[in-house]
């Protein structure tokens, strides 16, 4: 399905848009569920990475098939390998196959697991044998994906002698490693992390619990970024989101008032974004190694402004949904930008004219999909594939017309 976008404004007036739980919470506590029944969880993702943790939890059947839900892939590699006297095997798109495992599977391995590859060396599928896991003590790089860590801390409270993980060298996604702890805290499990070490206790006591998922702030970027290319005075209210976030991602409240977007943090945890003023900058440089998933929009936030970006510490962002520098750079250049990337970095050009009726192509990719609608506020845009919002926003595209954006 391809979709083209056009809006007849450049002001949004005082309206209100619902975001449903964070991805990364819900699947966090959809695990932490698995093992701890008695965990009740609100305001749950709707997001298909978050349908496909649900569902893998309730197959009875040897082979759990995740389509493009890295993050389930991760979670359910390790989830499985403690579930004793249980084999399955994990499987997923084309893409997902050439996603690669190899350092979560060694490491769960190292601890006594037994899972094995069935077409290619270190990548999905893979035949898990679950198993009792006594060895408490591993080492991996610190620069991996930190949801190769959150599997592991994830069932470390269900492992007989706990874990002990030492990170070695630089962390990657600081803030989704302590997102995963912090939820381990709330629902009563001990951890510590002094330096690259971290702990978990064993915890086989369950306390009835009732946790409410924050809504996503990876969801939240793109109304920023609308906000950002409409006039000031543009004022859009958002729910429900803290103050005081475990996601990494709310940085963008700090990083949108170099757009001139302001943020207020209201009753009842919604927040409203507003254009406050007009600010021309040339070139915006950040370093985003603990929020990477908002990379692409904040580049075509850029582009449609016309203010050059050098965005650092986008590593991560070469195995996700597609290589997504290769994505960013291939599509905006064909809006008209000048734009390069390296293994970790891009760097845009400050550029005035943007190509209309461009077709961008999303590479099985929603964040490539919600980047760059809101250019739509600049110039006409064909969005291709444009159901792949499902993965992470459902609604996105109902939610755009809401405020005047004209889709067909």
């Amino acid at each position: 399905m391809n979709l083209l976008l056009k809006h007849s404004k450049f002001k949004i007036q005082n309206e209100t848009i619902s975001i449903t739980g964070s991805k990364s919470e819900t699947n966090r506590l959809l695990l932490l569920q698995a093992l701890y029944p008695k965990l009740e969880i609100t305001n749950i993702s709707n997001s298909d990475d978050s349908k496909v943790m649900i569902e893998a939890f309730k197959k009875q059947t040897t082979e759990i098939d995740v389509h493009h839900a890295g993050t389930a892939m991760r979670f359910l590699t390790a989830f499985f390998a403690i579930q004793e006297g249980k084999e399955v095997v994990l499987t997923g798109s084309s893409r997902m196959k050439e996603r690669p495992i190899k350092i979560l599977v060694e490491t769960l391995n190292q601890l006594g697991a037994e899972i094995s590859y069935i077409e290619n060396e270190g990548f999905p599928p893979i035949h898990i044998k679950g198993k009792k896991l006594l060895k408490n003590k591993v080492s991996l790089p610190a620069n991996v994906s930190s949801q190769y860590i959150s599997a592991l801390l994830l069932i470390a409270p269900k492992l007989e002698n706990g874990l002990e993980l030492t990170l070695e060298g630089e962390i990657t996604s600081m803030p989704y490693i302590k997102m995963t702890l912090s939820l381990l805290n709330e629902i009563g499990v001990k951890t510590s992390f002094v330096n690259n070490r971290i702990s978990v206790t064993p915890s086989a006591v369950e306390v009835p619990k009732i946790v409410t998922i924050e809504s996503d702030w990876s969801s939240a970027s793109y109304w920023f970024s609308i906000v950002a290319l409409s006039e000031t005075g543009t004022k859009i209210t958002l729910s429900s989101f803290k103050k005081n976030s475990l996601q990494g991602d709310s940085a963008l409240v700090e990083i949108y008032k170099n757009f001139g977007v302001e943020t207020v943090f209201n009753q009842k945890n919604s927040i409203t974004i507003f254009k406050s003023q007009n600010l021309k900058l040339e070139t915006l440089n950040l370093e985003l190694q603990n929020s990477p998933d908002i990379a692409q929009t904040i580049a075509v936030t850029c582009f449609g402004m016309g203010i050059g970006c050098h965005l650092t510490g986008l590593h991560t962002l070469k195995i996700k949904e597609t290589d997504r520098l290769e994505a960013l750079k291939n599509e905006l250049s064909k809006l008209g930008a000048i734009i390069t990337v390296t293994n970790d970095s891009l760097t845009l050009e400050p550029f005035e004219k943007i190509n209309e009726n461009i077709s961008i192509k999303t590479y099985q990719d929603h964040r490539m999909a919600m980047a760059f609608a809101p250019l739509a506020l600049r110039v006409p845009i064909i969005i291709e594939d444009a159901e792949v919002v499902s993965k992470s926003y459902p609604t996105f595209w109902e939610d755009l017309k809401s405020v005047g954006f004209q889709i067909g």
